[in-house]
């Protein structure tokens, strides 16, 4: 079988991959990408780009031009509504967009491939192991590819996770979501909605919540996630619950039908392991995904700047650098909310958690940041103050939390 080589093989061309293969080429090294499906093609997503999304992709010279501004959120639940617009003297960027992924994931690949980076579509890679089982590149169907770093940008945990011992840990909460996208005569707004009170066909309140997200193209991306620490999460129909949301929403927003079907997907929130020898795991793929919202573009985009970083200065130590830096930006964080959706997914908690969330002005601040994937470890300000205070207490309730959830499914 023949060999090639290059410094830096890339498993995923989304953005958390496209990212890291910018920044990389642009410093230098010879970077292939490797992507089973055809160019251009369609990733299932809300479309939504916080203003962190926004300032990374402004961090990599990204041209937005064609994404449609966003400048706030409205939170809905039940009949309060408040409409709050995003920070304007934070760390990130003082708006959003919203940028479907077929143009926002092609758009980072020819910015990728102009850097200098080799795209290879429609072929699927998978990790290449040497004597003492470490990764020394990838290997596709005809070729093997040496390289000094690995990086999986493969989004949900698949295949490649399973080779590497990176699957979603199972004693973890995940997320699951499904959107279509309809006509609207509101598509032009800048504002995002997100309904908090979502309930299914039996009434019981759903942890998660329901978007509307105006495009700017004469349509709107409907969607609905859930969080699987709820009850009855095994027998839930997303199919009903888009629905059911849908018809909710549908004379306010003057929906037009579904073009096209709804489709499903899983959120990843945990990992089991998110580097090894000659390899990680960014965005998706290691577990980067709030567990409050259901994003992940923007940590995608800032893992696969990091490891391009990391690698630049030096190759032989960035596995284990990317894991510390990694582990110390998001980790605490990101427990808070694997916390936090256990203690959410009791409906009467739930109900009471939803009133607070929008209840007062400065609590509804809060959830913004939480909303806007505005906070991590480093952040600083109240609501930090806050996610500490409720991941200390969340840290002493959750065995209990775990094993009335256990109960409930």
């Amino acid at each position: 079988m023949p060999n090639n080589k290059c410094d830096v093989a890339i498993i995923g061309a989304g953005p958390a991959g496209a990212a890291a293969a910018i920044r990389a080429a642009r410093g230098g090294a010879k970077v292939t990408v490797f992507e089973k499906a055809l160019a251009g093609r369609d990733k299932v997503c809300g479309d939504g780009l916080t203003p962190r999304a926004v300032y990374a992709l402004e961090q990599l010279e990204i041209d937005l031009s064609a994404a449609h501004r966003i400048d706030g959120l409205r939170m809905v639940a039940n009949d309060t509504r408040r409409e709050l617009s995003w920070p304007q003297n934070g760390s990130f960027a003082p708006n959003g967009a919203v940028w479907p992924r077929r143009h926002l994931d092609s758009h980072l690949m020819v910015a990728a491939a102009n850097a200098g980076a080799e795209i290879l579509w429609q072929t699927e890679g998978t990790p290449l192991f040497g004597d003492d089982l470490s990764v020394i590149g990838v290997e596709t169907e005809t070729t093997l590819w040496k390289s000094d770093l690995t990086v999986i940008a493969t989004g949900a945990p698949g295949k490649v996770a399973r080779m590497l011992g990176a699957q979603r840990s199972v004693n973890e909460p995940h997320g699951v979501a499904i959107r279509s996208y309809a006509s609207s005569p509101r598509h032009a707004e800048r504002l995002l909605e997100a309904c908090l009170t979502l309930r299914d066909p039996n009434d019981t309140p759903i942890p998660g919540y329901g978007w509307l997200f105006p495009a700017g193209d004469g349509t709107v991306n409907i969607g609905v996630g859930a969080l699987s620490t709820m009850k009855g999460y095994r027998n839930l129909n997303l199919n009903h619950l888009i629905n059911s949301y849908r018809d909710l929403i549908r004379e306010e927003w003057q929906l037009g039908d579904y073009l096209e079907r709804p489709r499903a997907w899983r959120l990843p929130m945990s990992v089991q392991s998110r580097f090894g020898s000659g390899w990680v795991a960014i965005g998706d793929a290691a577990g980067l995904i709030n567990p409050m919202n259901g994003e992940g573009i923007d940590y995608g985009l800032e893992s696969g700047m990091l490891v391009a970083d990391l690698f630049l200065t030096d190759p032989a130590s960035t596995p284990t650098n990317y894991d510390q830096i990694i582990g110390e930006r998001f980790d605490a964080f990101l427990r808070t909310g694997r916390r936090f959706s256990y203690l959410i997914g009791h409906p009467l908690i739930l109900r009471s958690g939803l009133r607070l969330a929008v209840g007062t002005q400065a609590i509804a601040n809060i959830t913004l940041q939480v909303m806007g994937n505005l906070l991590d470890t480093n952040t600083s300000g109240a609501a930090q103050k806050v996610l500490r205070i409720a991941d200390r207490g969340l840290g002493l309730a959750e065995p209990l939390l775990r094993r009335s959830q256990s109960r409930r499914r």
